[in-house]
């Protein structure tokens, strides 16, 4: 029985998709249509396309747009020619890849496609980032990314916006990965990577270019269980530089309210990485940052004041980890040594979980001062949300209370 349970997840499937798809937009006598094309790869001599889809035993394929584009009102989709995940080029796979792999690589991207100045990684697990950093060398940027949430990170899709050095491929190959990114790996590297036979190592030439892939949009296909669909346009932030940012201020009961304290330049710079971050992440969300890596990062829950929690928390345990495991090479939870553990976490609650400083950042504002709080309690100087609640002047009271910084979107960010 055993056996026949790890079978399920080393079967490729078959799939039954057509080898091409066309979907058209009817307006009158007018017609937009979308041709694509299914993709495949040869792996050790057999010709495949996905692995799988989200699990074992359901069928899935991957089509690349081959011709045609959408004008919706002023918008005009991407063109095809330009492709990214959809076109991928396979330089090591001991596995075909799975829906799920290419998923969190086009979710690394997403976010990647924001930091093409500095060297920048991004790990996903789950259509989620556990860990992104800047550095400006690419295995301190891997290396910062890898500990924001090391235990995450296993079996996670890494992406990186360098050409892959000698370096940082055996930090890499220190631990367990599914996917790596990248626009070129230099000579020696791809034997560095081979050690690990089930990694798929993927070039995108285009990650060089990343950068014109902001502010473009594409149509997002949503199936619902009865076979409809909702269709969107992709979301693009507004907000880029940090002079895009707007002081937080409304009114309220006939009084004006602001914050008092502008943030400092190195806030301001966590806040937009933050920001930029926070939009690749499933709402309902809110994350932490501090010096330009991701700290806490909470995903997907229902209210505010939960999801702040559940980033402090992880920022606490995750930190609590990273030095035991620096410092021990051992995971925390493994860390027999009962005067090495209460050493750890004197000095994790010492340093509030890595907090004190921080960014918060939040995809939608916040409807209470109870869920703003919990970052401020622990430290946090600066907080960044898209404001429009009508009780902003509660939030902009805590931060004013609490001497810290906060700046309005003017955007949500909510991603399903």
């Amino acid at each position: 029985m055993a056996d026949d349970l790890k079978q399920m997840y080393r079967t490729v499937m078959d799939d039954h998709f057509a080898p091409r798809m066309e979907i058209s937009f009817v307006d009158g006598g007018a017609r937009q249509t979308l041709i694509y094309e299914k993709v495949a790869w040869t792996i050790e001599g057999l010709r495949k396309g996905l692995r799988y889809g989200e699990n074992p035993g359901q069928e899935a394929a991957l089509y690349r747009l081959v011709n045609g584009n959408l004008l919706l009102g002023e918008i005009r989709t991407i063109l095809p020619g330009n492709d990214l995940v959809s076109d991928i080029e396979l330089l090591q796979s001991g596995k075909h890849p799975g829906k799920t792999n290419l998923t969190d690589a086009d979710s690394a991207l997403n976010i990647l496609r924001y930091f093409t100045d500095r060297p920048t990684a991004v790990i996903v697990k789950h259509n989620n980032p556990c860990g992104v950093a800047r550095a400006n060398h690419l295995v301190e940027a891997y290396r910062r990314a890898f500990l924001a949430d090391r235990v995450a990170a296993f079996g996670g899709c890494i992406a990186l916006n360098r050409a892959v050095d000698r370096e940082t491929a055996e930090a890499i190959a220190e631990q367990y990965a599914e996917v790596v990114v990248a626009p070129e790996f230099e000579e020696g590297v791809l034997t560095i990577l081979g050690r690990r036979k089930n990694l798929r190592v993927i070039r995108i030439g285009n990650i060089s270019r990343l950068q014109t892939y902001v502010g473009q949009r594409c149509v997002e296909f949503k199936s619902l269980m009865d076979g409809g669909l909702i269709t969107q346009l992709s979301f693009a932030p507004q907000t880029l530089q940090c002079g895009d940012f707007r002081p937080a201020e409304c009114e309220h009961g006939g009084r004006r309210y602001r914050v008092q304290r502008e943030p400092t330049a190195m806030e301001g710079e966590d806040l937009l990485f933050g920001w930029l971050v926070e939009c690749g992440v499933t709402s309902n969300s809110v994350i932490y940052v501090k010096d330009q890596v991701t700290v806490g990062i909470g995903t997907g829950e229902q209210d505010r004041v939960g999801v702040a929690e559940i980033a402090r928390d992880k920022a606490y345990r995750k930190l609590a980890d990273r030095y035991s495991f620096e410092e021990y090479r051992v995971p925390f939870h493994e860390l027999g040594d009962a005067e090495r553990r209460l050493a750890i976490e004197r000095r994790v609650a010492a340093e509030k979980g890595g907090l004190i400083g921080a960014a918060m950042v939040s995809d939608a504002f916040f409807p209470f001062r109870d869920g703003i709080e919990v970052g401020l309690r622990e430290g946090v100087s600066a907080v960044v949300q898209p404001g429009g609640s009508e009780n902003d002047y509660q939030a902009i009271e805590a931060c004013n209370e609490a001497g810290a910084a906060m700046v309005f979107t003017g955007q949500r960010c909510f991603r399903h």
